[in-house]
């Protein structure tokens, strides 16, 4: 079994969506381990998301991620990070309604920057991510 993390971003919280969003994952059949509701500092999200640090959307995305609430939550199931990656579609939801239509970042996401969800791109990814926001604790 792997785990992935997946974080309903400000985007889709605002729309009214993380129940779909987390339904659509229970639906495929992984199970949900961890779930929190929170906002990040700015800090935070600079962590967070500090592989991106030299990129040019990187102030962009800092400053998305702060504009309100999210909800964070790790999944578990049987190649978990390549099928969640799936299941929410390309980085750019304009993309992803031509490509994927039933992919969570066109349903539910704008662009390429208010894409809906992130997720762990990688284990080395979710080995970071996952205890970034969830203590041993705060897992099943």
């Amino acid at each position: 079994m792997e785990r992935t993390l997946v974080v309903v971003k400000p985007d889709a919280f605002e729309k009214g969506a993380t129940g779909k969003i987390i339904d659509r994952f229970l639906s495929e059949g992984f199970r949900l381990r961890a779930l929190k509701l929170f906002e990040f500092t700015r800090e935070q999200a600079e962590e967070f998301y500090a592989v991106h640090r030299e990129r040019s959307f990187f102030s962009e995305l800092v400053e998305f991620m702060v504009s309100g609430p999210v909800v964070a939550m790790v999944l578990e199931g049987e190649d978990a990070i390549r099928r969640v990656r799936e299941i929410i579609g390309p980085t750019d939801s304009e993309e992803a309604r031509r490509v994927a239509p039933s992919s969570l970042r066109a349903l539910f996401g704008t662009d390429k920057g208010r894409n809906a969800v992130h997720a762990s791109d990688s284990k080395e990814s979710a080995d970071y991510e996952i205890p970034f926001i969830f203590s041993q604790l705060e897992m099943v």
